[in-house]
């Protein structure tokens, strides 16, 4: 029998090796009771809160983080999801951005035992509660995803080795449940949001006129094609009264959603001016006025606004700073209307140029938005004013909506296939002929 006092190596082995294997099993019961609780979940939250949980009981932490960083994001620190558990009533200590900055540069578990001293976080200020501190890592394909972090082991004592290694086990067995969590959400804010676009794309289309206006003597068409599920561009017919039709093609600035609500502002000023007014520049100053009241400095919308007078065939206009239309009148050939100004919103007041023109038989007026001219192919060539010019020439005895037809595909041959990048819009008036 071995002596008083001495314990024989063998049975002393045997019992390290014991602790150790009930070590080992109280770690896979961990982590597989980790598995179970956070496999069937989606919601990022809740499976953030339940790793949290699950790593202050198994570590005997007193607080546990998880802070998940942006993805691609140009300030590599942000913060994007950040849950604090707590395993008593006390302040949250607020994770620190030194430490996600170093968890960023060395990618492996972190271990402080007396952070304020330590030289690896020289001048960082750290909450006097905090005392000792396990941060590890949470890659996902070799990426750092977040950094699960736990505060201060209970009864004082220092975090140990096995604490450290449990710790980063349970970090990267559920580093990629996390991420598939978060990017599921991700997925379903993406769809929600492609419905919310779908939806916004349909009342934009209701807001445009449904069908050409019955003129008599003449043939009113426009057509409007979005680059995304909404756009900016704007065309108006709007009765004033038996012989009066207001003509209008506009162009806001921006795309997508929020020029779409720009251009339905822009709809609803010039359809209260419209039964204001039967003058095309006093429409457009008041219409001014109101858009610079209500936009901000960077919003502005382009305009050509008509009066159309078919008893006298007489068409009237003012330009707020839109493609200049072109206008083809028999055997004179095709020109472009000239008289001008600056675009709405832009200045509080402006006082707008107004013209009028004789309809002659067989007068063609087609106006563009600037998603016809600055059509771009491969070569970064601009469909430009020219080729719209030769186009119309060329469209002389089509029917109004075969002029559009004939514009939309030749812009369709000169980009060859490269993606449309503004919203294309057109309009045509035309005298028949008597």
């Amino acid at each position: 029998m071995p002596p008083s006092g001495h314990q024989d190596p063998a049975l002393r082995t045997l019992e390290e090796e014991n602790v150790r294997l009930k070590r080992a099993v109280e770690e896979l019961s961990v982590l597989n009771d980790l598995a179970r609780a956070i496999g069937a979940s989606r919601n990022t939250q809740e499976i953030i809160q339940t790793i949290v949980r699950r790593s202050l009981r198994a570590v005997g932490a007193e607080q546990g983080v998880i802070t998940l960083v942006e993805e691609q994001s140009q300030q590599a620190m942000k913060t994007f999801v950040r849950t604090m558990v707590s395993s008593r009533e006390q302040e949250h200590f607020h994770f620190n951005q030194a430490l996600l900055g170093w968890m960023h540069l060395n990618k492996k578990p972190l271990v402080l035992c007396d952070p304020k001293n330590d030289e690896r976080f020289h001048g960082v200020a750290w909450d006097d509660s905090i005392h000792t501190l396990i941060a590890v890592p949470m890659m996902v394909k070799s990426e750092l995803r977040g950094v699960l972090t736990v505060y201060n082991k209970k009864e004082g004592v220092p975090f140990a080795e096995d604490d450290q290694r449990l710790l980063a086990i349970i970090a990267t067995q559920s580093a990629q449940v996390v991420e598939n969590a978060r990017l599921h959400e991700k997925e379903l804010a993406l769809l929600k949001i492609q419905d919310e676009l779908r939806l916004a794309a349909r009342i934009q289309t209701e807001l445009l006129p449904h069908t050409p206006p019955a003129v008599v003597g003449y043939e009113i068409v426009g057509r409007s094609i979005p680059a995304q599920e909404v756009g900016g561009d704007y065309y108006d017919f709007i009765p004033i009264d038996e012989h009066r039709w207001a003509v209008c093609i506009g162009d806001v600035s921006g795309k997508g959603l929020p020029a779409s609500l720009l251009m339905a502002n822009l709809q609803a000023t010039l359809r209260g001016q419209t039964s204001a007014t039967v003058d095309p520049k006093a429409c457009l100053e008041r219409s001014n006025q109101l858009l610079f009241q209500s936009t901000s400095p960077e919003k502005f919308a382009t305009l050509f606004y008509a009066i159309l007078d078919h008893r006298e065939h007489r068409l009237s206009y003012a330009n707020a700073g839109h493609e200049n239309p072109y206008l083809c009148c028999g055997s004179l050939g095709t020109k472009r209307l000239t008289t001008g100004g600056i675009p709405l919103g832009m200045l509080p007041e402006f006082a707008f140029e107004q013209e009028s023109l004789a309809l002659d038989d067989d007068t063609l007026l087609v106006a563009v938005s600037d998603g016809v001219t600055e059509a771009m192919n491969a070569q970064e060539e601009q469909f430009g004013d020219e080729r719209v010019a030769e186009v119309v020439s060329q469209c002389k005895g089509s029917s109004a909506s075969q002029i559009i037809d004939h514009i939309v595909t030749a812009v369709k041959n000169h980009v060859a296939g490269t993606p449309q990048s503004d919203d294309i819009t057109i309009v045509v008036v035309q005298r028949k002929k008597q």
